[in-house]
């Protein structure tokens, strides 16, 4: 199957200054993919590369295996784009934008598809007003349905929540997960790392132009080593044999260290040993930020 976003050898230079080096990057067809990184990482870099604003230096991008320089009109088509500006026409309302967005991918008659995306997107009742009289919130809303109006099998969000109220974040990701459903293909770069561990699959970090690690978002989580056991016991005094994997006691609550879900059942064994009666449990289980945060600090470290 020809993947979704191709990347290879890719670089980027601004006079001296590397953005991008050596990218490699394959996105498969229907994935809900995450591409995360500090501010100045290279996101909204190689996403302009693959979106076909902005040259390489060297290297090769296809998206849905077109070439982004040599077939840039067919590779267009394929890809939805929104962006973090809030770039509009104020001469336009919400529906003739969109009417105009489609003029530009030479369709005609779609306006069926234009109500569905502008009521998926509680647009409905703003389509008759002009895009300067809009919120900022509304205003991003637009840009969302810009991306979506010729149907790409391939949508980038870059930033689509940020500083947007929260009905319009589950809209958009009802619609959203809608459209993976279908068999679209997702590209979300966010700040939100809540988001990203919720709806994507697999994540490519990004830090000074470099992708330092690649995997399934399960696999990253399941790897950190930073899960901890929180207990009330009957007891305020912990067995011996459990005093290594002791973290913290506050409140009557011990919390334990333990590498993974199968040192549960040997915790419990040993408290019960010890006639300790559990009156409360908690599994702490790591999550993507506490993932991104160790992988930016040890890759930090070993650059050092």
């Amino acid at each position: 199957m020809t993947q979704a976003i191709k990347v290879r050898k890719l670089c980027k230079y601004y006079g001296n200054v590397r953005a991008l080096a050596d990218i490699d990057l394959d996105i498969d067809q229907g994935e809900f993919f995450a591409l995360l990184g500090p501010n100045g990482a290279g996101k909204t870099t190689l996403i302009s590369i693959i979106a076909g604003l902005s040259h390489a230096s060297s290297g090769f991008v296809s998206v849905m295996g077109h070439d982004v320089t040599t077939q840039y009109q067919d590779a267009r088509r394929m890809l939805g784009v929104v962006p973090q500006e809030l770039v509009f026409d104020p001469f336009f309302t919400v529906r003739e934008t969109l009417r105009i967005q489609s003029g530009y991918y030479g369709i005609r008659h779609n306006d069926d598809w234009i109500d569905e995306i502008i009521h998926h997107l509680d647009l409905s009742d703003k389509a008759q007003t002009n895009m300067r009289a809009l919120s900022g919130g509304m205003k991003r809303r637009v840009l969302v349905a810009q991306a979506l109006v010729h149907k790409p099998p391939v949508i980038i969000l870059d930033e689509p929540t940020a500083g947007v109220d929260v009905a319009l974040r589950q809209a958009l990701w009802r619609f959203i997960r809608r459209l993976n459903r279908n068999g679209h293909t997702i590209i979300l770069t966010t700040h939100y790392l809540e988001e990203a561990e919720l709806l994507c699959n697999r994540v490519a970090m990004l830090k000074q132009g470099s992708i330092v690690t690649l995997d399934s978002i399960q696999n990253l989580i399941s790897d950190c080593t930073h899960q901890s056991l929180r207990l009330r016991l009957s007891s305020a005094t912990l067995p011996a044999e459990l005093h290594e994997q002791l973290i913290s006691y506050s409140d009557g609550y011990h919390l334990l260290r333990i590498n993974s879900f199968f040192e549960i059942a040997a915790v419990l064994n040993k408290l019960r040993d010890s006639g300790l009666q559990v009156l409360e449990m908690k599994i702490i289980q790591s999550d993507l930020e506490e993932v991104f945060v160790n992988i930016m600090q040890h890759d930090e470290a070993g650059s050092i």
